[in-house]
């Protein structure tokens, strides 16, 4: 090799080696290819967030077409999170859209379930599909500032799958307001994901919660949503019957490890 190189001379880690060793494979946190991870473990920091978040009403029916049992609604708001991440751990800045509806497991846990993410990063498809059973695809969401007027919209297929707008700043409000259309701070999820035979390895109810969360600011006003049809981002599942508030915020928060709510595996009978 020219210069006498050893190929492995620039392995990571003070061992000077790929964490190759069952001890290694064992540990949460894991993921490969093992010289470039690409799922990164817990805590992931998120700094200089802004998020766009629209609040509409939809059909009690469209919600418990796309609730997974024993999960049931408690109510007909829809929230779509549009997300600007401007400095991520290991992700970078991206975009990313979570549409959520209010659920509850009874006896258990009540929170917002996801019933379709889409964001522009593969690490955080693959972080979000492996670890929490988000239902994650990948699309290009963005956030836009024209003039008096706040722009939310997520492009997929060449299509703009989700257009959202409210008034630019107009009326000082607290993230307690959105958090009493439901608690979105705790995200439920259905969690898929078979052996390599096919038959089913695990099937739960996951949920987790934010830590470190600091709002720096928050506004509110009435928005408005336009969703189009597609078939691959199927937004439009949950029409919009009315209209309310908008909401944009500013924060910074920690993902951290959540929990299992609900093991389908091991159901008794």
């Amino acid at each position: 090799m020219a210069g006498g190189t050893d190929p492995g001379a620039d392995a990571a880690g003070a061992g000077g080696r790929w964490p190759n060793r069952r001890a290694d494979i064992l540990k949460g946190g894991f993921s490969t290819p093992l010289d470039a991870p690409l799922v990164p473990p817990f805590p992931i920091a998120f700094r200089e967030v802004e998020v766009l978040t629209l609040v509409y009403e939809t059909e009690m029916a469209a919600i418990r077409a796309l609730l997974p049992e024993p999960l049931v609604p408690t109510g007909t708001s829809v929230m779509i999170h549009i997300y600007r991440m401007g400095d991520a751990d290991w992700l970078g800045p991206y975009g990313e859209v979570n549409v959520m509806v209010g659920a509850e497991l009874p006896g258990v846990a009540r929170g917002g379930y996801s019933t379709g993410l889409y964001l522009s990063s593969d690490t955080g498809v693959a972080h979000g599909r492996e670890v929490h059973g988000q239902p994650k695809k990948l699309a290009a969401p963005r956030i836009e500032f024209r003039g008096d007027l706040i722009v939310g919209v997520m492009e997929r297929n060449g299509i703009d799958v989700l257009t959202g707008t409210m008034p630019y700043k107009q009326r000082r409000a607290a993230i307690g307001e959105l958090a009493a259309v439901f608690d979105f701070a705790t995200n439920i999820n259905l969690k898929a994901v078979d052996h390599i035979d096919g038959s089913p390895a695990i099937r739960q109810l996951t949920a987790r919660s934010l830590s470190d969360v600091a709002v720096s600011e928050c506004w509110r006003g009435p928005c408005t949503v336009e969703l189009r049809p597609n078939a691959q981002a199927p937004l439009h599942r949950l029409p919009v019957r009315a209209e309310a508030d908008g909401f944009f915020w500013k924060a910074g928060f920690t993902l951290v490890p959540g929990r299992v709510l609900h093991d389908y595996l091991r159901e008794e009978g």
